[in-house]
């Protein structure tokens, strides 16, 4: 269980209350931002929990979080919820359009308990639309968008980029500006209001000055053609004679001219600009890169500005001297984990709690944000673990 002094932080959002209904993906990452950011966050689950199949001892994306247990489906689940609506500052779920409203949980009737809430909803289609009652995941949201199809290379399928594109950037992030935009103008004008904050429309959003530059003539609407797609062979991905993997950004003239001078090539100082040049250039580049291994090449383009780096894993990002030096990971409970981003100079975050249990806080909320409602039938309570046995 975790305690208030563990989860209630100092952050720049200290103080601003959360409510949760418990969800997978986009949602729960979203809660998890504000959650690294100092707020409050009280996620309501269920009995049973979500289908994840995760171990939600090891659930990185409900730590800083608290949770409490209810049954929305009970006669007094959405009374508890509202109660804790009334209490809150922001609300955020991720059901499909209507399903909070047949649980008495929607918009309005949290907007009769308090009219200041800010009420997020995180979809993939969005609240509208001919698909708005359509399953789906992150990967049909990024197909339609046009984003899905700027990736990998001709004559292959795309591939698919984990759920990061979609499910985070696309919706959680999008989510989490919507909020803050949104609490920003309820403590103004003391009115709260809806975030529709939906998978394709942030998706669509961050391709934005890809849009710019395919009016402008600068990109062709097909992959790896141009500058950040793959097709310029001084930007992209080489692999080394240990099968590792080396990327390479040399965009600039003077970042080309290092990267060419390390690698050892000579007669393609000019083809950076020459197009037509391109195919022997990439050939060139990569015939160097499997000449030697990733920890030579790392070696050699270390300290330049060539813009070269290695292709780290999972498990070794966390080892590279400057993420090791910055804190980028840390260690919280016997799980790395990133360790909570942006940074803030006068209000630092931190990991403060680990993976909030499935209704492991349920009395301890229900005293901190006074709803003694919220602590119901002692059947939907788990056993606080740091509680002394009777004698």
């Amino acid at each position: 269980m975790t305690t208030t002094a563990d989860t209630v932080g100092h952050g720049p959002l200290a103080g601003v209350r959360v409510v949760e209904l418990a969800g997978i993906g986009p949602g729960p990452f979203a809660a998890m931002l504000l959650a690294d950011l100092g707020a409050d966050v009280v996620r309501v689950d269920r009995p049973g929990g979500p289908s994840l199949g995760i171990d939600p001892a090891h659930d990185v994306t409900n730590r800083n979080k608290r949770s409490v247990l209810v049954d929305l489906k009970a006669a007094d689940g959405p009374a508890r919820v509202l109660d804790l609506a009334a209490r809150a500052d922001v609300l955020i779920e991720g059901n499909r359009p209507g399903v909070a409203e047949r649980l008495g949980v929607g918009p309005q009737a949290c907007h009769a308990r308090n009219p200041r809430l800010v009420y997020g909803r995180m979809t993939g289609w969005g609240q509208d639309g001919p698909l708005a009652q359509r399953a789906g995941h992150d990967i049909a949201y990024i197909a339609l968008t046009g984003t899905l199809g700027m990736i990998g290379a001709p004559g292959t399928p795309p591939p698919a980029p984990a759920n990061l594109l979609g499910d985070y950037a696309g919706g959680s992030l999008y989510l989490v500006v919507g909020v803050l935009a949104a609490l920003h103008h309820a403590r103004a004008t003391g009115t709260g209001q809806v975030v529709d904050a939906a998978i394709v429309d942030g998706t669509a959003h961050l391709s934005a000055m890809i849009h710019g530059m395919l009016s402008a003539g600068g990109w062709q609407d097909r992959r790896a053609a141009n500058l950040l797609d793959g097709g310029c062979p001084y930007y992209g991905t080489y692999e080394t004679a240990d099968g590792g993997h080396m990327a390479v950004g040399a965009l600039e003239p003077r970042f080309y001219d290092e990267f060419v001078r390390l690698l050892g090539l000579d007669g393609f100082d000019d083809a950076r600009t020459d197009w037509t040049r391109w195919g022997d250039l990439r050939e060139a580049v990569a015939a160097r890169f499997a000449s030697r291994t990733r920890e030579e090449w790392t070696a050699r383009f270390e300290g330049t500005d060539a813009c070269v780096a290695p292709v780290l894993s999972l498990r070794e990002a966390p080892h590279h001297p400057h993420l090791a030096a910055r804190g980028t990971f840390t260690d919280h409970g016997g799980i790395t984990q990133p360790a909570p981003a942006p940074r803030f100079s006068a209000t630092p975050t931190a990991v403060r709690g680990g993976p909030a249990r499935p209704g492991a806080d349920t009395a301890a909320v229900a005293r901190d944000w006074d709803v003694p409602r919220l602590a119901g039938p002692r059947e939907h309570q788990l056993p606080d673990p740091h509680r002394k046995a009777s004698p």
